[in-house]
């Protein structure tokens, strides 16, 4: 008979949020230092450094997009 364990089992490996992700270097927009995101860079948007994004993003709290598409249904 095999026992499951039962109870929390922490996750191995996976894309989870604190999974590594590739980085990918660029430049930031604002002051021009050389910095690493963690997507890749497309031309024509803006891409700021930790410093800079901070001071760009302000006070608004981070953007949270679960894949929902914006449609709701009633």
């Amino acid at each position: 008979m095999q026992q499951d364990g039962g109870g929390y089992q922490p996750r191995q490996g996976g894309g989870g949020f604190g999974a590594d992700r590739p980085k990918f270097a660029a430049t930031c927009s604002k002051c021009g230092k050389d910095t690493t995101v963690p997507f890749q860079p497309t031309a024509g948007r803006p891409v700021y450094c930790f410093d800079c994004f901070k001071e760009v993003r302000g006070d608004r709290p981070p953007r949270r997009n679960f894949g929902g598409g914006g449609r709701r249904e009633f």
